[in-house]
C-alpha cells in the first residue's frame, strides 16, 4: 500500500490522548513529532486531533505544516473524515490497547484503524502498550488491530498480550518513545526555582486516584463528576470514601518520610486530573509546610521532566514519572494499578521488591527508607535499564523510516 506522492509532503494523522495536560502524553507526542520530521523532513503535514485544542496548544505550536483540530467527544464521524483526508494514520497513544481508563478511548483508536483499512490508508501503531481488557474488548482488538500495517509495542509484555489475543498484524518490540524526549536545558533548575526554600533532599510522590476509573459513558450525571460529556468519573459514595482514605494514607506516608528523613515532599500531578488528590494529600499532612504540589496544569513536559530528575527518590503511580526520571537514575518505588508499571518494573528487574499493589501501601515507608539510606544498588540497576531501554526506543525512528520507505516515502 503506497502513500500518494505530493509536492508538499504526506499528510500524517497522529491520534492519541492529546490536550489533557498529561506530562507523559506531552513528552511522547513531542518525541513522535520529532521522529516524523526527522524521517520525512519539515514539509510533512501533521494533523493532531484533540478533545481540548487549547491545552494542546500550550506545548505544540501550529504552523503551515502542523495543525490542531477539535475532536468531539462523540468522535466517529469526525475521526472517519480525518482519516479519509490523510495519507497515513499513526496511533501515538501509549495506552492504545487497554480499557483501564475507559473503553471509549480504546474504541477511538480501533475506529481510526478500521477507517484507515476501509479507505486503503496505511496505519501504524507507534510504540504503544497493551494492558487489561474486558472479554468483549479482546474480541474487538483481535478484529480491528489486526488491520494495522505495523504495531510497534513499547514492551515485550505488550507484544505477548497482543499475540495472545490473536492479533495478526506484524509486531515489533522497542521501548517508550518518551525516553528520547529532550527537555530544555534551561529548565534544569525548576525545582529550586519554584521551591527555593526546599530541603536539600526532596522525595517525589506522583499520585493517582485509582477510584475515579474507569470513566463510564452516560447521557447525564453530576456536573462535578463529568470529565467531558458523555464521559463521567465513578463517584459513588464508596468510591469517594476510598479516595479520601487514599489521600489520608499518602498524607501519613509523606509525614513519616518527611519527619524521619528530613526531606521535602514534592506532590506531583503528572496529569491535571491528579491535582485534586495531590492537594488533598498536602491538606491532610501534619507537616504541610514540608510539601509542595507541582502540576502539569502549569508545568510543561520539559519542566516536569527536570523536576523528576532532580528528586532524591520517587514513589510513583504514574508510568511516565518512572520513565522520564530514568535518565537521572532516581531511586523509585511504584504503586501500580495496571499492567504498564508492572511490566516496566519487570523489564528493569525491580518488580519483586519495588512494585507495590495499591492495597499494600503499608509496605511503602520501609521501601522509601531503603531508597534514601542505600540508593546505590538500585541506581546501578536503573542506569543499566535506562541504557537498554533508550537503545530500544531509538529503534522507533528506524522502524518508521523502513515502514514509510516500503510505501514509497522516506
Amino acid at each position: 500500500m503506497a502513500l500518494p506522492r505530493s509536492s508538499v509532503g504526506p499528510r500524517i494523522l497522529m491520534v492519541g490522548y492529546n490536550g489533557a495536560n498529561n506530562t507523559g502524553a506531552e513528552a511522547l507526542l513531542l518525541a513522535d513529532i520529532a521522529d516524523v520530521r526527522a524521517v520525512l523532513g519539515p514539509q510533512a503535514r501533521i494533523t493532531i486531533p484533540s478533545l481540548n485544542p487549547a491545552n494542546l496548544r500550550r506545548y505544540v505550536h501550529e504552523d503551515e505544516h502542523l495543525r490542531i483540530v477539535r475532536l468531539p467527544p462523540v468522535f466517529f464521524r469526525t475521526a472517519r473524515r480525518l482519516v479519509r483526508e490523510h495519507d497515513l494514520v499513526m496511533l501515538v497513544e501509549g495506552s492504545a490497547y487497554m480499557d483501564t481508563w475507559t473503553s471509549a478511548l480504546l474504541w477511538a483508536f480501533l475506529w481510526v484503524t478500521r477507517c484507515a483499512k476501509a479507505f486503503g490508508k496505511p496505519s501504524l501503531a507507534y510504540a504503544v502498550d497493551a494492558g487489561s481488557l474486558k472479554p468483549a474488548n479482546v474480541r474487538r482488538v483481535r478484529r480491528e488491530a489486526s488491520k494495522t500495517g505495523l504495531i510497534i509495542t513499547r514492551s515485550r509484555g505488550a507484544a505477548e498480550r497482543l499475540r495472545g489475543w490473536g492479533v495478526t498484524s506484524p509486531i515489533e518490540v522497542t521501548a517508550d518513545n518518551a525516553l528520547t524526549f529532550a527537555p530544555d536545558p534551561s529548565d534544569a533548575g525548576v525545582l529550586r526555582h519554584l521551591w527555593p526554600d526546599a530541603p536539600p533532599r526532596v522525595v517525589g510522590m506522583a499520585v493517582v486516584d485509582f477510584h475515579l476509573w474507569p470513566v463510564v459513558i452516560r447521557p447525564f450525571g453530576r456536573r462535578a463528576s463529568c470529565y467531558r460529556w458523555p464521559y463521567y468519573f465513578r463517584r459513588s459514595r464508596a468510591c469517594c470514601q476510598a479516595s479520601r482514605a487514599l489521600a489520608a494514607s499518602y498524607a501519613a506516608l509523606a509525614d513519616q518520610v518527611a519527619a524521619e528523613h528530613d526531606v521535602g515532599i514534592a506532590l506531583i500531578a503528572m496529569e491535571e486530573l491528579d491535582e485534586p488528590l495531590a492537594t488533598a494529600v498536602q491538606e491532610r499532612m501534619k507537616h504541610e509546610d514540608r510539601a509542595r504540589v507541582f502540576s502539569s496544569r502549569t508545568l510543561n513536559a520539559s519542566q516536569m521532566t527536570w523536576l523528576l530528575r532532580s528528586l532524591t527518590a520517587l514513589q510513583t503511580s504514574r508510568y511516565h514519572a518512572a520513565v522520564l526520571s530514568l535518565a537521572g537514575s532516581v531511586p523509585q518505588v511504584a504503586v501500580g494499578h495496571d499492567l504498564r508499571l508492572r511490566t516496566l518494573y519487570e523489564e528493569l528487574g525491580l518488580r519483586e521488591r519495588y512494585f507495590v499493589e495499591p492495597e499494600l501501601l503499608d509496605a511503602l515507608p520501609a521501601r522509601v527508607a531503603e531508597l534514601l539510606e542505600s540508593p546505590g544498588e538500585q541506581q546501578r540497576i536503573l542506569e543499566a535499564g535506562y541504557t537498554n531501554l533508550l537503545g530500544r526506543a531509538q529503534r522507533n525512528r528506524e522502524l518508521l523510516r523502513a515502514f514509510l520507505a516500503d510505501r514509497g516515502w522516506a
